[in-house]
Parts: structure tokens; C-alpha cells; sequence
């Protein structure tokens, strides 16, 4: 079974983490046989926190519960406080989450924090566009790793732009193999596009429930 631990913090940016939470949490589209996934909110103190939506969550666990082992994952979401000193403890565990070879998933402003801890240096990866973790991150060194995409998985680090949430879930929902391949591009493209004709395509993909 795998455990997703998804960061939290105040200013959470709310879209970032909806597909990808959503799907892993509900199961609603994983193909038979899948390993039951569960999820837990993490942060830095038990103390609900408040998201850019407005939304208060509420921690199931603190940064020092965080199990680190191949299946385990880390996955941090953009924030306008990712700067304060206290989510440095974080960062640290998914230096040790790359390091062991298990995977962390960063997105938005959670690629500027990595990028200051120096975890960018040496493999590929994306952020909010050229130049962005430069302005944001002075010690930033990864510029020659930087895949000018909407998101990069690469390995064990899977990184996003903050208009990158839909690949980015689909990158880690790759990552789990909880999909079927020709689910997954179903749901990619009917997210994607809109188009009824992926959601027939979608359903189509799924197990019987008589089988």
C-alpha cells in the first residue's frame, strides 16, 4: 500500500492538489487490482491551516510521522508561505525521500523551496516558467536541468508550473501504475479537452463489475 503524504500549509493553492487527491482518495477509476492508496495530511503542527480557497484542513499527522521508504510519496503544493522558516523541515525529509529513491511531487512555489535547498541542481525539472526560480531562489545552480514544460517526471521527482496540476496528477498516477495505460489517456484527454467523446472512452476503460 502506498502512503501519499500531502503537505499542507497556510495559503495552500487549492487547485493544485484537486485532481490528483481526489482521484487516488476516491479510487473511482483505478484498475483491478490496484494497491488501496491512502492519503494524509501533513504539516509542520496540528493547528488547522487555511488555503488560498479559504478552506481549513485540519493535519492527520506532523512532518516527524512521515515514514520514508519506496513506498511512501511527498507531495508539496504551491503556497505564498513557503518561505517561512518553519516548512525548512519538510524540504530536509524530501531530500531524504529523493536520496532513498522515493518519490516527492512539487508544484508551483513547492519547486522554488526545492530549488533553495539546492535539490534542482542536478536533476530535471519545471517550475513556473524561465526564470521564475532564478528570481525566486538566489542559490538556484539547476538552470541546465530546466524542461521548459508544464510538468517533468523524471525518475522520482515529479515537478509542475501552477498551471500544470492536470499533467502533474497524471504523472503521478503514472507513477503509482493505479490506472490502466488507455485509462489514464482517457481521463487525461476528457480533463484535458472537455470532449464527451473521452468520457464514453473513460468508461469504456473501466473493469465490469460482474468480472
Amino acid at each position: 500500500m502506498f502512503t501519499i503524504y500531502v503537505y499542507v500549509l497556510d495559503t495552500l493553492a487549492d487547485w493544485e492538489l484537486g485532481h490528483v487527491i481526489s482521484e487516488l482518495n476516491s479510487g473511482r477509476f483505478f484498475k483491478k487490482g490496484a494497491q488501496h492508496v491512502s492519503l494524509k495530511m501533513v504539516s509542520y503542527s496540528r493547528e488547522p491551516i487555511h488555503t488560498m480557497g479559504g478552506l481549513t484542513i485540519v493535519p492527520d499527522c506532523l512532518i516527524n510521522d512521515i515514514v520514508v521508504s519506496k513506498t511512501s510519496m511527498l507531495l508539496l503544493p504551491g503556497a505564498d508561505t513557503w518561505n517561512d522558516p518553519k516548512h525548512v523541515a519538510v524540504i530536509e525529509k524530501a531530500s531524504e525521500f529523493l536520496t532513498l529513491g522515493a518519490a516527492v511531487c512539487a508544484i508551483c512555489g513547492a519547486t522554488a523551496a526545492l530549488a533553495n535547498f539546492g535539490l534542482l541542481d542536478q536533476r530535471p525539472h519545471t517550475s513556473n516558467g524561465p526564470g521564475f526560480l532564478e528570481m525566486v531562489s538566489p542559490d538556484y545552480n539547476g538552470q541546465s536541468f530546466y524542461i521548459d514544460k508544464p510538468s517533468v517526471a523524471e525518475n522520482n521527482l515529479i515537478t509542475a508550473s501552477c498551471t500544470g496540476a492536470l499533467l502533474w496528477t497524471k504523472h503521478i498516477i503514472e507513477y503509482l501504475d493505479v490506472f490502466q495505460s488507455d485509462t489514464l489517456e482517457s481521463w487525461y484527454k476528457y480533463f484535458s479537452t472537455g470532449e464527451p467523446q473521452y468520457f464514453f472512452a473513460l468508461m469504456q476503460t473501466l473493469p465490469s463489475e460482474k468480472g
